[in-house]
């Protein structure tokens, strides 16, 4: 097993050896605006660490200038940010990753979502479990991605993708966080002109924002409304699930080997549910090799 991840480690990192911004984390982050999220921190006037002064929440900042101090105690690297011609001050980078967000939209989005997104996933699962355990005491089926799914393959991409992006990101947070700490200060949504593996990683976000909308409107259109609004809160749910499994198992270097079985899975059902069959059974949309007897239902197809 230590051979394994050794190899797989390797393999990454060579990967990611040429996924580097052409710029440094400071040419990166020089003259970035950024915005004071904790309740407060001092800036220092160095070489005196003894004077500061006092930012709060919510106060935005210009970063004017970096030094490297090798032998400083606390971090090697300091940032000089200016609030005002009267109140500048120096920060450690690590006091800078913790205290401040860049003011960029994306970069907003992203702190958010990093902070707040563990409530919102786990109310949509507590909510899909209430609605699963009402139609279990009813004896009713409810329709769920893949098990009881409906006529269509959306669903189903749409958790392969979301398997696939919770892949790619963790593992760039594993063998290239500098990559991703530089696309924080310096974020974009094109997939263009950045590194290969960010770039793979913002074309799984944009494939998956078209394949949600595709989804929605077929699950739409095959259920009816209460019934729809069901099963979109499942497939959310099994997206969720499969987040956070596969951002757990990346982490212990199993993640790949379980995301190319979901790939298998996922291919061969719906290869033998859209492509196998060159036919649909007319009462329950089962596929069928022939026309004739349905063999899920009985009905006869002409």
């Amino acid at each position: 097993m230590k051979n394994v991840r050794l190899a797989i480690g390797i393999l990454c990192l060579l990967g990611f050896s040429a996924c580097r911004y052409p710029q440094s984390f400071m040419q990166a982050t020089l003259n970035t605006n950024l915005e004071v999220v904790s309740d407060s921190i001092l800036l220092t006037y160095l070489p005196v660490k003894e004077s500061f002064d006092t930012l709060r929440k919510g106060e935005r900042v210009v970063v004017a200038e970096y030094a490297i101090h090798p032998t400083d105690s606390i971090d090697s690297l300091w940032v000089k940010l200016a609030h005002s011609q009267q109140i500048q001050g120096w920060i450690s980078k690590r006091q800078l990753m913790e205290a401040f967000v860049p003011t960029d939209s994306i970069s907003q989005f992203i702190y958010l979502f990093s902070h707040t997104h563990l409530p919102y996933f786990v109310v949509t699962m507590a909510l899909f479990c209430v609605v699963w355990l009402y139609h279990y005491r009813r004896r009713h089926p409810l329709p769920m991605v893949y098990f009881n799914d409906i006529d269509s393959p959306y669903p189903l991409l749409l958790c392969l993708l979301m398997a696939t992006g919770a892949t790619v990101y963790e593992s760039i947070q594993i063998y290239a966080p500098a990559l991703w700490e530089q696309y924080y200060f310096t974020p974009t949504l094109s997939p263009f002109d950045v590194p290969a593996a960010l770039s793979a990683f913002l074309l799984l976000f944009w494939i998956f924002l078209l394949v949600l909308m595709a989804a929605i409107d077929d699950i739409f259109r095959h259920l009816p409304p209460l019934e729809a609004m069901r099963y979109t809160l499942g497939m959310l749910s099994a997206c969720i699930f499969c987040y956070f499994f596969f951002v757990l198992t990346t982490q212990v270097y199993v993640g790949y080997l379980f995301l190319l079985l979901f790939f298998g899975v996922c291919l061969r059902r719906i290869y033998r549910q859209f492509v196998r069959y060159k036919y649909r059974c007319g009462n329950c949309g089962a596929g069928l090799r022939h026309k004739g007897v349905c063999w899920r239902c009985g009905a006869w197809n002409e």
